[in-house]
C-alpha cells in the first residue's frame, strides 16, 4: 500500500472494519446501505491503501474507506462456468492491476475424497470486464496469494491426496512447484 498507515481489515456482519494505527486507533467502519451486508466478503486492501476490494456472491466490489463504490463487476458476465461462494480469496496484483480469486467451477468434475464443486483460480484484468481461467482443468486449487509480479501461492490437492499442500504457481497455471506438503493458508509479505 502507498503513502498509507491503514493496516488492518475485519469482516464484521455490518460491514467492514478498518484501523489505521498499529496501537488500535484510528477505527473506522466501512459501509454501504445499498449493498447487501454479505457484500464485504473476503475483504483485501487496493494498492493505493484508501480502497478497499470485497465480493458477494453476484459481484466483485472496489470501494472506497466511505463505502462507495468505485467500480463493480458482475460475477454472471466475468466468469464463464464458475461462481464464487462466502469464502473465496481475492488477491491484488503488485502492481494493483490484477486480482487473482479463488472460484467454485460449474460444469461437474467428479473426484473421490472431494465433496463440492472443483476450485479454480481465475484471473481479472481490473481494465478489462473478463475473467480467465489459469488453473489447469483438472486442478483442484483455491487460496491464490501474490508473491511476485508473474507467481503466486496457493493451495492444490492433487487427485490421489487427502489433504492440500502449497505451491508456487506462475500465472499460465503452467508447472506448479510443491513448497509445502498437507499445509494451509499461504501468505507472504507483500511484494
Amino acid at each position: 500500500m502507498e503513502n498509507s498507515s491503514l493496516f488492518q481489515l475485519c469482516q464484521t456482519t455490518r460491514g467492514i472494519s478498518a484501523w489505521s494505527n498499529s496501537d488500535g486507533s484510528g477505527f473506522r467502519f466501512v459501509k454501504n446501505a445499498e449493498l447487501k451486508p454479505d457484500a464485504f466478503g473476503t475483504p483485501e486492501w487496493a494498492r493505493d491503501g484508501k480502497s478497499i476490494f470485497c465480493h458477494d456472491l453476484d459481484n466483485i466490489y472496489h470501494i472506497d474507506l466511505d463505502g462507495n463504490v468505485l467500480k463493480k463487476w458482475e460475477l454472471a458476465k466475468i466468469l464463464t462456468d464458475a461462481s464464487m461462494n462466502s469464502g473465496d480469496r481475492l488477491s491484488i496484483s503488485p502492481d494493483g492491476n490484477t486480482l487473482l480469486m479463488d472460484v467454485d467451477c460449474g460444469s461437474e468434475h467428479e473426484r473421490k475424497n472431494w465433496d463440492g464443486p472443483q476450485p479454480a483460480i481465475e484471473k481479472l484484468d481490473l481494465s478489462a470486464d473478463k475473467a480467465v481461467r489459469i488453473s489447469g482443468k483438472d486442478d483442484y486449487v483455491w487460496e491464490p496469494f501474490w508473491l511476485t509480479a508473474n507467481e503466486f501461492l496457493c493451495l492444490m490437492r492433487k487427485e490421489k491426496e487427502n489433504e492440500p499442500s502449497i505451491y508456487r504457481m506462475s500465472l499460465d497455471g503452467k508447472n506448479p512447484k510443491l513448497l509445502v506438503k498437507r499445509a494451509r493458508t499461504p501468505t507472504a509479505s507483500a511484494p
